[in-house]
């Protein structure tokens, strides 16, 4: 029983401050706006008639909202969470908040109930479902996104370890015979480009960049670090390493790329020029 009644006040909690919200929304605008005719009363029994009308709006609220899932899920026999549809809890706090007005309005306000008040009525307590309706919304909103920002968080971190023992991984450049082998890190490696009948290999070390021509054909290196997904063929003639991309440039209808720490412009052709937009 005690852990009923705590489910039911942290219920409360969490709904307090939107459900008086919109309860004292409801206050002030039968205050100022006048809608029902109750002039009859001084101005303290103005404050409590309307307060009235704002109290069953908010005791309406909590009881659809709040007491009656409460009670439902008491009576689960299997112990799970029970939701009613949001459409159902909307329609009961109007269909409750209209009866209880006119019966307010006949019985405590002597108002003469007409149609033209019965609309007033019901316009009045469209707002209350309508607006919880909207706070539902937004709420559900931010949950999704603060979901979707840490499965992204996850993702970035899985990229990034996917990323780092990519880059720590050790590739080979033999030559077309076999004769010759240069070994690098792929983190190493920021450009090949075609030479004639050799492959041009520039790599960083340390702070600065160094060449390696090793014999062999552009078709034969792609096809070796086809595996390593930061490798793209940007030219006919050149393929790079996308974390040594520093910026594409453009000049009429040439591309470029500049590479970080390299003063020699890398052609981009318009067969790759979407597929390396895409990627850096």
């Amino acid at each position: 029983m005690s852990r009923k009644l705590d489910q039911f006040i942290n219920d409360l909690k969490e709904e307090l401050s939107r459900l008086l919200s919109i309860s004292f929304g409801v206050f002030l605008f039968v205050l100022f706006f006048r809608p029902f005719p109750f002039t009859d009363f001084d101005f303290n029994n103005s404050l409590l008639f309307v307060g009235g009308l704002g109290t069953i709006v908010f005791l309406i609220m909590v009881l659809v909202r709040i007491t009656i899932p409460g009670i439902l899920r008491r009576n689960n026999p299997e112990g799970n969470e029970f939701f009613l549809p949001a459409y159902f809890n909307g329609f009961m706090i109007f269909l409750l908040s209209s009866v209880a007005f006119v019966f307010y309005l006949r019985y405590v306000g002597l108002v003469g109930i007409t149609f033209f008040i019965t609309f007033k009525v019901v316009l009045i307590c469209l707002v209350p479902p309508l607006a919880l309706t909207v706070i539902d919304l937004v709420n559900e909103l931010k949950q999704q996104n603060e979901v979707l920002i840490v499965e992204k968080k996850i993702m970035q971190k899985q990229v990034e370890k996917y990323e780092e023992d990519i880059l720590n991984k050790s590739i080979d450049f033999p030559s077309e015979n076999n004769s010759e082998k240069f070994t690098l890190q792929v983190s190493e490696v920021a450009l090949i480009k075609s030479a004639d009948n050799y492959v041009e290999i520039i790599y960083r070390e340390g702070d600065s960049y160094k060449k390696k021509l090793i014999r062999n054909t552009m078709k034969n290196i792609e096809l070796q670090i086809k595996q390593y997904s930061n490798f793209l063929r940007c030219h006919r003639v050149c393929i790079v390493n996308l974390h040594y991309i520093e910026k594409l440039n453009r000049n009429n209808h040439n591309h470029w790329l500049t590479i970080r720490g390299l003063n020699e412009p890398v052609p981009v052709s318009r067969q790759y020029l979407l597929k390396l937009k895409e990627a850096v």
